[in-house]
This record gives structure tokens, C-alpha cells and sequence, in this order.
């Protein structure tokens, strides 16, 4: 029996993978989406999701029920719980993607794994690990939920800095914990930091030298316990949400050998059509090098990556063109 070529073959159905493949599939192109576990990903873990046009408020789950039912509408096949172990291009430029003991094979690819936040993996993180109970990894989906509340943040990155300082303008106090003396964050974000921590009027204050070794509470975030590296003094600091910021990591072990990598295992592509250094092959969401780790944003990679996919099938030669020549306004 002859192997089915699919037009385009996603790999990952969060919203970056269910955002594309709602255009191949309403474009009428044959479409396979594999997934190693069910659909949405991270923000499956969200109740109350309110940054996302045209919804008020939605739940993660409740979002990506919406759009695997949109997808599916259109006829999109999808292959769930299945795990990708390998993938190579053949010489006649179809992708190879192997599962588990099943092949498939597709014209083009979008790469969608997503990534998974880098948790402390203290005791209470997973008990209270959704806004609504106090744990969160991202203040710019959540920080509105904490009021007039009292949040502490973990990290000294740009991420960590920078959703601290976002935090700042809603909760009533932030407490920043770094296991440093010194942050990571560029001088102009520790600068801006160290301002609105010396301001007359400050609501955040730091908890350097420190790591977090429990987060706890019945049956949301009262409090975490902070120990000090150097001296081994311990304490607790009464908070209502504990803000995670240590970084991401890709879900992207099974592409190294495949497509280029950055040191941390984000996919290497161009900014601009999403274009990996294997033709036909795209890189769309959190996965990516350079990915705003937004929702929103994530969804328009996969509707960039699906877009660039169809020039690509019409003109195979369009991927060697450089950014700057290969499309021009209006040829989307």
C-alpha cells in the first residue's frame, strides 16, 4: 500500500500547531498534526485566560476545545499520544517523520513541540500550580489577578526583572528571591530594578543570596519558606502567589541532529517567515529562538509558518531567497 505524502505535517498541537494548521487545512491542504500527549500544552494548566482577543475570559482548556473542534471542522487529521523520535529529509525533499513504529511523510513541516517552564521542583509548586491557587510562571498572563496582593518572584534574569517590575504595577508587594548577589539581567533592566526598589514609595523588595525550598498553604499560597546559601538561616515570607521566572525548556531533545539549535535547544530560524535551515521545514512557537512565550503571539507563528508553507509549496526555490527578497507586500 502506497504512503500517503501529506502537503504539511505539524508537529506539536498547542496554539501555535492548532493556529496553523486551521490555514493548511482551510487552505484545502492534506494536513497531519502528531502529538506526543493531547492538545494545548502549557496553557492547558490555565483557568482564566483574559489576554487573548475576543475573549473576555476563557479557560486554556476551554480555548483549545475551540480550536481542535475549528480544526477538525476542516479536516485536519490528528494523531495524538504519539511520540516523534526521528525525522529526515529524503532526496526528493519529502520529510520523513518517524513514530514510535509508524512513518510518515509530508511535503513540509511545521516544528510547534512548544516548551515546558523550568520548575524549582520544590514541595507545594505542583499542589498549587495555577494562578487561581497561587502558583504562576507568567506575570504578564497573570499579574492582574493578583490585585492589591502580596507576590513574591524567584529569579534575576531579564524575564525574572522584567515580570517582577510588571508585577509591581499590580500586587502590593513584591518580593523578588535570587539565589545571587548580583542579577543576570542586562545593567539597564537591574538599573530600572534597583530604582523602583530605592523609590521613596517602593513596593518590591530584594531577597538576595536566597532560594526557595517550599511553597505552602491549604489549599492555595500562604507563604513561602526562603533559606539564605551562605549563612543557612531559613524563614518564611507571607505572600498570596509565588512567581516562577527561572527560564523555559524546549521540547526539542528529538529535532538535535535535524535542525540547527541554539545552546539551550531553541530552534535556530529566520524571524521573519520562520524558515529553518532544512527546506520545507518551519519552526513556530515557544520552540522557537526569539518567541515571545505569549499566547497570542504563539497562535500568529503558526498562521505566519502556515502562510510561508503554501509559498513554499508553489516555489521550492523561494526558500533559498534571503528575508529581504523573497516576498513582497500583498504576495501572502
Amino acid at each position: 500500500m502506497e504512503t500517503k505524502i501529506y502537503d504539511s505535517i505539524i508537529i506539536g498541537a498547542g496554539p501555535a500547531g492548532l493556529g496553523a494548521a486551521l490555514y493548511t487545512s482551510r487552505d484545502r491542504l492534506s494536513t497531519l498534526i502528531i502529538e506526543k500527549f493531547f492538545p494545548g500544552g502549557q496553557i492547558n494548566n490555565t483557568d482564566r485566560i483574559e489576554n487573548y482577543p475576543g475573549y473576555e475570559t476563557i479557560s486554556g482548556p476551554g480555548l483549545i476545545e475551540k480550536m481542535v473542534n475549528q480544526v477538525n471542522s476542516f479536516g485536519a487529521e490528528m494523531k495524538m499520544g504519539s511520540e516523534v523520535t526521528s525525522l529526515k529529509r529524503l532526496d526528493d525533499g519529502t520529510i520523513e517523520i518517524t513514530c514510535d513504529e509508524d512513518v510518515y511523510l509530508g511535503k513540509s513541516v511545521i516544528l510547534s513541540p512548544g516548551s515546558s517552564y523550568r520548575k524549582l521542583g520544590v514541595p507545594g509548586e505542583d499542589e498549587f500550580r495555577n494562578a487561581g491557587a497561587g502558583v504562576s510562571y507568567c506575570g504578564t498572563c497573570d499579574a492582574p489577578f493578583f490585585r492589591d496582593r502580596k507576590v513574591v518572584s524567584v529569579g534575576g534574569g531579564n524575564t525574572a526583572v522584567e515580570e517582577a517590575l510588571h508585577l509591581a504595577k499590580f500586587a502590593s508587594h513584591v518580593t523578588i528571591i535570587h539565589r545571587r548577589q548580583e542579577f543576570r539581567a542586562t545593567p539597564v533592566l537591574t538599573e530600572e530594578l534597583m530604582e523602583k526598589v530605592n523609590a521613596a514609595d517602593s513596593n518590591i523588595s530584594l531577597q538576595l543570596d536566597s532560594v526557595v525550598t517550599a511553597i505552602e498553604g491549604e489549599g492555595k499560597v500562604q507563604s513561602v519558606h526562603v533559606k539564605n546559601v551562605q549563612t543557612g538561616a531559613e524563614e518564611d515570607i507571607t505572600c498570596d502567589g509565588a512567581f516562577i521566572f527561572i527560564g523555559m525548556v524546549p521540547n526539542t531533545h528529538f529535532l538535535d541532529g535535524f535542525v540547527e539549535l541554539t545552546e539551550t535547544g531553541f530552534i535556530k530560524c529566520d524571524h521573519s517567515y520562520l524558515r529553518t535551515a532544512v527546506p520545507g521545514v518551519f519552526a513556530a512557537g515557544d520552540c522557537r529562538d526569539g518567541a515571545a512565550m505569549q499566547l497570542a503571539t504563539a497562535v500568529a507563528d503558526g498562521v505566519v509558518a502556515a502562510m510561508m508553507l503554501k509559498q513554499y509549496l508553489r516555489d521550492p526555490e523561494w526558500w533559498h531567497k534571503p528575508a529581504e527578497d523573497a516576498l513582497t507586500p500583498g504576495q501572502w
